[in-house]
């Protein structure tokens, strides 16, 4: 194990499965032997507002926060979220992107109109995966578990077996939703 500490964010907006997201890579690491920290910042996260989750992990992590241009991965389950927060990515950075759109108050109010091209305007500057996840957790019949999906993909730019991303994902998630969690996982990971 080198002495690299590797950053991972992820951000959305309340209620899109952010922490239990945060809990499983937080698993997947300690369980690898790695010194993991996690720190959650909600901004009314239960009114849809940003809810942003750091991981950290390597041989001995100090901080918990991932400074501006120094995350390894962005993960963003909406794309105006993944615009507010790409310039934290370093420059090989890799962001894994669901491509949905969720209206924060100042639009839905009409204070504010939401952006538009925010996928293609990123593509410019990063290296953006894209995923229609809620599509997917559709069609598997459970839209809750589309964070599954995006951390699926997400999952073949980390380097960790799929093998153990399996086993965590079964230590972490309800028991009653072990089977669609792991199909959801399975469905991003061959995206």
């Amino acid at each position: 194990m080198d002495d690299v500490t590797k950053n991972i964010m992820i951000v959305g907006v309340g209620g899109q499965g952010t922490l239990l997201t945060s809990r499983i890579l937080g698993g997947l690491m300690s369980d690898a032997g790695y010194d993991v920290k996690i720190s959650e910042v909600h901004g009314m996260a239960q009114r849809g507002g940003s809810v942003v989750t750091y991981v950290r992990y390597g041989k001995t992590v100090h901080e918990p926060i991932v400074e501006e241009g120094q995350a390894d991965v962005l993960i963003a389950f909406e794309r105006l979220e993944a615009a507010r927060y790409a310039h934290f990515l370093k420059k090989d950075g890799v962001l894994i992107l669901n491509d949905e759109r969720i209206d924060p108050m100042p639009v839905v109010t009409g204070k504010a109109e939401y952006p538009e091209n925010i996928k293609e305007e990123l593509g410019k500057t990063y290296t953006v995966y894209s995923v229609d996840a809620m599509s997917e957790a559709k069609k598997l019949g459970n839209p809750k578990v589309f964070n599954l999906v995006v951390l699926g993909m997400a999952a073949r730019h980390m380097d960790f077996s799929k093998e153990q991303w399996i086993k965590v994902i079964e230590a972490k998630v309800p028991p009653k939703t072990v089977e669609i969690n792991k199909k959801a996982f399975e469905s991003g990971y061959q995206a």
